[in-house]
């Protein structure tokens, strides 16, 4: 009996030359023939990415905590303005390289976990969908004991919803662009409709009338968490935008620039619709405001639009799933293990991983597991200065393609391997926030003022870890002497 192949086809490339266990066909720089995403594949990604249960609820919970429905959608636009520029900063380098990026070991954790998350988002828009076809489903006995987090019929849409989104584990990203593509399409038309519903049937509600309720330094201190936590929740996407998508990018550099007007609009557009439809909602059906969309839908007496509703909130799970965690993953896992995982090996193993993790009862019961998890932020932010400082300022938008690839290369092996002024900085950007991040994971811990830094903590983290970096680095002379010797000029993207 022939056994099977754990080790995966290795690179016959120039990178994997005398270094064959650190690369594979999947982390080589991208060949022309693969470079397939355009400007419409880069739009359709984002409006996909966009569409999602947590974009919908971004604006409405920021009123829920005392802020006008004005202040709410400001907030949106600024949070996502300042973080385009990031990730057109940091997607310009897969643009231009077509390389990957280092492995990140935390972000291979958080993106595992989010994952597993995401799906009992999918599988409860699944359960509306099938309820509406079948209403005797939601009636269905539980034999599932309450602590555990899920009903009988909750666990079987759980289940469906996985079987239907593992194909999508099995495709490389380079393939992957029709998904996004079918989702910009069919979700934004089901989510204005949405739209349109509420301002038609109940003027839009009465949410447009409510008024700010908190003043003064509160004011201040709420408006800032409510930036942080916008941001926090694409921080991943300004880290992994270059190594996961922008790569595979056949256009110039510069549509990287598209994401700075255009983000801010779909975003902001997404949050009104939020708005809009909880405010009806609560107008039309006399409760507590229904914050979460799949809520919202249940309350609809019409079983059509129950199921075409719901199937646009599984569709928009589904693709930021794909989009912003299970490729994420496996990339980092191909970076860290390249002799057996590929992408599409990478992939799968995220989705097994899912099951294990048992996404359920952290979403039932660990509430700080979850505030420890969204708080996640303050360690990316300084990720991704340094990651924009080092090619802009530093290298000098350059970077030696091979020399990446080569393990102790002088290049880029550092001290020992270590970058001492990332490590620097990347602490000076973090510490100031971990009072916060403490008392966020455990409310018991006091902290006092200390809880303040982290209320931006993002911004803080990030234009800390610039300054320090940049400085450290001698505003790039120091690491250019260092890489390519003094007075010289190397450009390592002829690929």
């Amino acid at each position: 009996m022939k056994k099977p192949r754990l080790r995966i086809k290795q690179s016959q490339s120039t990178f994997a030359e005398g270094n064959a266990r650190w690369t594979n066909l999947d982390l080589d720089p991208v060949p022309l023939h693969k470079r397939k995403w355009g400007p419409l594949s880069f739009i359709a990604y984002w409006i996909s990415d966009a569409f999602n249960a947590a974009t919908w609820q971004f604006a409405s919970s920021i009123i829920a905590v005392g802020l006008s429905w004005r202040e709410s959608l400001g907030i949106v636009a600024l949070s996502f303005f300042i973080i385009s520029f990031v990730i057109s900063a940091n997607g310009a380098v897969g643009a231009i390289y077509h390389v990957p990026y280092i492995p990140i070991v935390s972000r291979v954790v958080l993106a595992l976990f989010w994952f597993a998350i995401q799906n009992v988002n999918g599988a409860n828009a699944v359960r509306a969908m099938v309820g509406a076809i079948w209403p005797g489903f939601l009636a269905m006995p539980n034999r599932i004991p309450e602590r555990e987090g899920i009903t009988s019929n909750g666990m079987v849409a759980y289940l469906i919803y996985w079987v239907v989104q593992f194909p999508f584990l099995c495709l490389r990203p380079d393939r992957l662009r029709w998904l996004f593509v079918v989702k910009s399409v069919v979700v934004p038309v089901a989510w204005i409709a949405i739209l349109v519903w509420a301002f038609v049937a109940e003027g839009g509600g009465g949410m447009f009338e409510q008024r700010v309720t908190v003043h003064g330094a509160q004011y201040s201190w709420v408006f800032s968490a409510s930036m942080n936590s916008v941001l926090g929740n694409y921080a991943t996407l300004s880290v992994n935008q270059e190594s996961d998508f922008s790569r595979y990018s056949r256009v110039s550099p510069k549509w990287q620039l598209l994401y700075i007007p255009t983000l801010p609009l779909i975003f902001t557009f997404i949050s009104f619709i939020g708005i809009s439809a909880s405010s009806a909602g609560q107008s039309r059906y006399g409760a507590p405001i229904p914050w979460d969309p799949i809520a919202h839908l249940s309350n609809w007496s019409s079983r059509a639009c129950r199921f075409f509703g719901a199937l646009s909130f599984a569709l928009a799970s589904l693709g930021v799933n794909i989009s912003a965690n299970s490729i994420s993953a496996a990339n980092d896992l191909t970076a860290l293990f390249p002799r057996y995982i590929s992408l599409r090996r990478g992939q799968v193993l995220c989705g097994v991983i899912s099951w294990c993790l048992v996404p359920w009862r952290i979403l039932a019961s660990a509430d700080s597991f979850l505030n420890f998890m969204s708080a996640y932020a303050v360690f990316l932010g300084p990720m991704a200065a340094i990651m924009l400082w080092d090619f802009w300022v530093v290298k000098r938008r350059k970077y030696d393609t091979l020399a990446l690839y080569q393990a102790q290369n002088p290049v880029y092996w550092y001290t020992w391997g270590v970058n001492w002024r990332a490590v620097v900085a990347f602490l000076v950007g973090v510490g100031p926030n971990l009072p916060g991040l403490v008392h966020s994971v455990n409310a018991g811990v006091r902290v006092g003022v200390g809880l303040h830094p982290y209320q931006f903590g993002w911004l803080l983290g990030f234009v800390g870890t610039s300054v320090v970096y940049v400085v450290l680095s001698g505003g790039g002379a120091v690491m250019a002497e260092e890489v390519y010797g003094e007075g010289s000029v190397k450009d390592g993207s002829g690929l």
